[in-house]
């Protein structure tokens, strides 16, 4: 598992505009790299709409809010077009962002294999962890007030 306080692992996925983004793209912000199961799914749904509903809050910490599945880029478009996402989504559809970070859910409902597991990490403006959580359990959501405390805390460029 990735610790707090390593680098983190680099990667190269399409946004749902067809965008390769790399985690040098984020060099010098604060990234959050928001990890969820898959679209549409009622806890996904409701991690993201409440995400969106909150990003000024994350701007003001100067930090850039993506959330990551591994849906297509084409499923992650529509969703986030439905559900008014304005960050970015980040389509892990081969499976190598999950693996890099150690985030594999291998079996999640409904016989499905190797989705993300719902997990959430900060990235300094060097590409290094600073906060990292992974849930367990299918209905959990992320420590919304922990991420804002160390992004609060994290130094901006």
């Amino acid at each position: 598992m990735i610790q707090v306080g390593s680098k983190a692992p680099d990667f190269k996925v399409f946004d749902t505009e067809r965008n390769e983004l790399s985690l040098e793209n984020f060099r010098g912000k604060k990234l959050i790299l928001f990890f969820f199961p898959m679209a549409w799914t009622s806890t996904c749904t409701k991690q993201l709409c409440a995400l969106q509903e909150d990003y000024k809050s994350y701007s003001e910490l100067n930090a850039v809010v993506v959330g990551v599945s591994v849906d297509t880029i084409f499923a992650l478009k529509r969703y986030a077009t439905e559900h008014h996402i304005g960050f970015p989504l980040l389509s892990d559809f081969n499976k190598e962002m999950i693996h890099s970070y150690d985030i594999v859910h291998h079996d999640f409902i409904l016989g499905y294999k190797d989705v993300a597991k719902r997990a959430t990490f900060v990235i300094d403006e060097e590409g290094i962890i600073r906060f990292a959580e992974v849930l367990h359990s299918l209905g959990s959501l992320p420590d919304i007030d922990a991420i804002k405390k160390v992004l609060s805390v994290t130094k901006t460029v």
